[in-house]
């Protein structure tokens, strides 16, 4: 059945790319949320195709977009249409589609899509990750490796303040902002970033649930910002993305650097 739910995920994720095409280099009615994050009108298309189309398949299923939510199930389609909707907004090639089916909490089948570079990241828990059908897995260097690449997210909005831990692993690996978690996660988990944080919580789930499934199948360690497993039908507590070796020194770091909120 796990196999039947990537080719839905899947066949929505292409789709997907197409809806994302069409208004990248048009006016793609930005606009603000009562959160100030950014929407356009791609986002909310995707989400409504996906609605519609779970509504056709799997009727007994809901959806957690990030943009609309349709019914109440314990197998939930988690959807962030599009993840680094900043960038796309201003017609910068980043943004990435991402869609995970969650069951009683835990994520089972990810998909991302990178629509610009035709980049299609794929896992069923259990069965390994894949991108473009290669197998992929998560890199083995610690924060100190000259190869070492390593993501941040940050807004005003966030609940814990990750600066000060970032102060002090940014003396051991190159940290960037590329504008988008879940594209930077797709980075962890063929090797090429090495740890990406993120501090989001409320409804912030749309944006780790495929990442949670995928980067583990590559090998890698997906946790909430204490080191804890979380589930992935509901708000959650940052996340912290990378591979095995360098997973108890950061979460050594935030312990310490961040303890007034932690």
């Amino acid at each position: 059945m796990e196999q039947e739910y990537l080719e839905f995920a899947t066949s929505i994720a292409k789709k997907a790319g197409e809806i994302m095409k069409k208004y990248f280099n048009e006016n793609n009615g930005e606009s603000y949320k009562n959160d100030n994050t950014i929407v356009t009108i791609a986002d909310k298309e995707i989400n409504s195709y996906l609605i519609e189309q779970v509504k056709l398949k799997y009727p007994t299923h809901s959806v957690d977009g990030e943009e609309e939510q349709f019914n109440q199930s314990n197998y939930v389609w988690v959807c962030d249409p599009i993840d680094g909707t900043a960038m796309y907004a201003r017609h910068i090639p980043v943004a990435v589609f991402s869609l995970a089916l969650v069951v009683n909490g835990e994520s089972i089948v990810g998909v991302v899509y990178d629509v610009f570079t035709d980049n299609l990241y794929t896992a069923i828990k259990g069965k390994g990750a894949y991108k473009n059908g290669q197998k992929i897995s998560v890199n083995n260097y610690s924060l100190t490796d000259k190869e070492s690449v390593a993501h941040f997210d940050m807004f005003p909005s966030s609940e814990y303040n990750i600066y000060d831990a970032i102060k002090i692993l940014g003396q051991k690996s190159y940290f960037v902002s590329i504008g988008s978690i879940i594209r930077a996660s797709m980075c962890v988990a063929t090797g090429d970033f090495t740890l990406a944080l993120f501090p989001g919580t409320k409804h912030k789930n749309c944006d780790i649930a495929a990442v949670k499934v995928i980067v583990e199948e590559a090998g890698g360690i997906v946790t909430d910002l204490f080191g804890n497993d979380q589930r992935y039908d509901q708000n959650i507590n940052g996340a912290i993305i990378c591979n095995n070796n360098c997973f108890q020194e950061v979460l050594e770091t935030l312990k310490i650097r961040t303890n007034n909120v932690f």
